[in-house]
């Protein structure tokens, strides 16, 4: 795994900004050098405000959105359209902007067709990330060429929580039950599929997130304890933080984001 590059920004609203800039270049180069791109989303406040800077860009139509796929880390299994799932809010901050593929978007699959109950649902979303996995990838899964993860403010990231039965397992995705912060049902992409990112970016605002950051980046911390700390991409990772959420690291640590 690669170290952590820790960048600063002022605020939630320069955070969301200069991340969405980041994510539209990595974007456009993947695609121009490998013809296509893997985006892993993430929900909550921070990622969804990325995802609304993402759309009110003038850059965003520099991405030829024809060729880039759309998973996410997590979903609460709950009907399709719920207001509650990261798919519907990253459909509205967008995905219904931009002309991506539906071929390409690949929702968590919740409560309906075949998948009666959430183990299905977790063992239909693994069998599609296999089919999209390719030899270059190097894992059983499609290496996300940027994999998007908030920070609890308990360290968890996905629906990967301290001390949950998910964080031991070894397949792609798992069912969660009892998730401590409702909806306790909930279907998550593990710690191996997780890791096999390209560059994988930890976002965090707000100062309640301080000390989960403060832990995801001490050497000491584990990921059972601090799921955050067992997140790594294979080429990069990144912790993207405003400085509420940076308020307890040394002021050594880290550079002005840009």
């Amino acid at each position: 795994m690669t170290g952590v590059d820790v960048l600063r920004h002022a605020d939630a609203a320069a955070l969301a900004e200069a991340v969405a800039a980041r994510l539209v270049a990595t974007l456009v180069d993947r695609i121009e050098s490998a013809g296509q791109a893997h985006l892993c989303l993430t929900g909550g406040g921070i990622g969804t405000a990325v995802l609304r800077a993402v759309a009110a860009s003038q850059a965003r139509d520099s991405i030829d959105w024809r060729h880039v796929d759309v998973w996410w880390g997590d979903e609460r299994y709950l009907p399709e359209g719920s207001a509650d799932r990261n798919e519907t809010g990253a459909r509205a901050a967008l995905l219904s902007h931009v002309p991506v593929s539906e071929a390409r978007v690949h929702p968590i699959p919740g409560p309906w067709g075949s998948n009666s109950d959430v183990d299905q649902a977790a063992a239909a979303y693994a069998e599609e990330l296999a089919r999209a996995a390719r030899p270059e990838d190097h894992a059983p899964v499609p290496a996300m060429d940027v994999l998007l993860l908030g920070i609890g403010p308990d360290g968890h990231v996905a629906s990967l929580f301290p001390g949950q039965p998910a964080l031991h397992d070894e397949r792609a995705v798992t069912a969660v039950r009892g998730a401590p912060k409702p909806p306790p049902t909930r279907i998550s992409l593990t710690f191996p599929t997780l890791n096999a990112a390209r560059e994988t970016w930890l976002l965090a605002s707000g100062a309640e997130k301080a000390s989960a950051v403060r832990l995801a980046l001490t050497d000491s911390a584990g990921a059972f304890q601090v799921p955050a700390a067992g997140v790594r991409g294979r080429e990069r990772t990144l912790m993207l933080v405003d400085e509420a959420a940076a308020a307890k690291l040394p002021a050594t640590l880290g550079r002005p984001g840009a």
